[in-house]
């Protein structure tokens, strides 16, 4: 009995001890991507635009507050204070989220979701501050303007030689609308937001769930006019970010609704990623560019798979399997291949992403929206270990 006691004794001692260093070993990441934001923080606080990117030749590029990436700034700042409740990052938080005011009247872009829902929208989470909630909800009637009842989607942009192009980054904006809805009670919100969702997945696809990246519509029969790529290497290609984008919008459709199509959908996504992803698991910035493996990496879209596969992972019986790949990515985003030694990098905390490389533009950068999604993961991570 004195023996099977000592075993147990020692068990417990070992597990003690093991919980405790992936504490600390947390903790201490946790730390260094607090020094590190604050270095950002130091550089670009006192500007009335925010950072977007880095370089060591140009310095920072700031944007104001149209820019599809203005509200990525605020949301890391929400959640480094999310992570470590450090009074210091609720009141820089509030700064760059006060620079946005007035983005949300903007009609001029489907980018709203990003640009409001991940700085108003985690300010609202987090304070409950009622005047938050007024203007996310102002920011989804401007996104629901852009919706088009004939084509059955919300338009992305409005420029270039399309009749009405809708990118697969769109997927992204339907949060907002979702939260809306439930917020206000006003059900057109989420018939928007199903209606745009459904109307991708019937042509945004391919058989095996690659997607393209530029679908446009016909406004007057609501046919497809046409499928091709902006931002990836061809029309028929994987662009690696436009995958995690479908990925990670049809595990919130699926979160917000309920039906198996979206589930369904994520999974097959996933499906397609998972067999294409290089043995450290950070994508190239498409999966069909013919340099493969001498390519550019894109830290953003690995950062987006890891923060959709947590949130996937409790969706299915066999989560386990999305929890494991989500822990190695973020451990790979981690490491010093991925993670910017302090100090450098202008502050941010990735390296190697990928903007736009066919216009030569973004390319093996800091992103901020890579860190958003990065710091995310982190904290999904954390609150499956409660």
């Amino acid at each position: 009995m004195k023996m099977k006691y000592l075993v147990f004794a020692g068990l417990a001692f070992f597990l003690f001890q093991a919980c405790s260093l992936r504490k600390t070993a947390d903790n201490g990441l946790e730390q260094r991507l607090s020094d590190q934001l604050n270095v950002l923080v130091q550089a670009t606080d006192d500007s009335e635009k925010l950072p977007r990117s880095w370089t060591e030749e140009d310095g920072y590029k700031m944007i104001g507050i149209r820019d599809w990436c203005s509200g990525f700034p605020a949301g890391m700042y929400w959640y480094m204070y999310d992570l470590n409740n450090d009074a210091q990052w609720k009141n820089t938080a509030i700064r760059a989220t006060e620079k946005l005011d007035g983005v949300q009247y903007y009609t001029g872009t489907h980018d709203l979701g990003f640009m409001v829902f991940c700085s108003y929208g985690n300010a609202y989470r987090l304070t409950g501050d009622e005047a938050y909630k007024e203007v996310i909800l102002q920011g989804a009637k401007s996104l629901a303007s852009r919706f088009n009842p004939v084509t059955g989607t919300i338009r992305s942009w409005d420029w270039g030689k399309w009749q009405f192009p809708v990118i697969i980054d769109n997927m992204m904006n339907l949060e907002m609308l979702f939260w809306a809805s439930k917020v206000s009670g006003d059900s057109r919100f989420r018939d928007m937001a199903v209606t745009h969702a459904n109307t991708t997945l019937e042509n945004h696809f391919r058989e095996d769930m690659s997607s393209y990246h530029v679908v446009s519509y016909d406004t007057i029969t609501g046919q497809v006019e046409r499928k091709q790529t902006h931002q990836g290497y061809s029309d028929d290609s994987a662009w690696a970010r436009g995958q995690s984008w479908g990925l990670y919008g049809y595990v919130v459709c699926y979160r917000e609704t309920g039906d198996p199509k979206y589930l369904k959908a994520a999974e097959d996504i996933a499906a397609f990623i998972i067999p294409n992803l290089p043995d450290d698991l950070i994508p190239y910035w498409d999966y069909n560019d013919p340099k493969i493996p001498n390519s550019e990496r894109d830290a953003s879209a690995a950062a987006l798979v890891a923060s959709a596969f947590y949130e996937l992972g409790t969706m299915v019986a066999d989560g386990q399997h999305y929890f494991d790949l989500a822990d190695q990515i973020v451990e790979k985003l981690s490491s010093p291949a991925y993670l910017a030694e302090g100090g450098a990098n202008g502050g941010f905390l990735l390296k190697h992403c990928v903007g736009h490389l066919p216009g030569n533009s973004e390319i093996n950068v800091p992103l901020n929206y890579a860190d958003y999604y990065y710091l995310e993961a982190i904290k999904r991570k954390h609150e499956l270990k409660k």
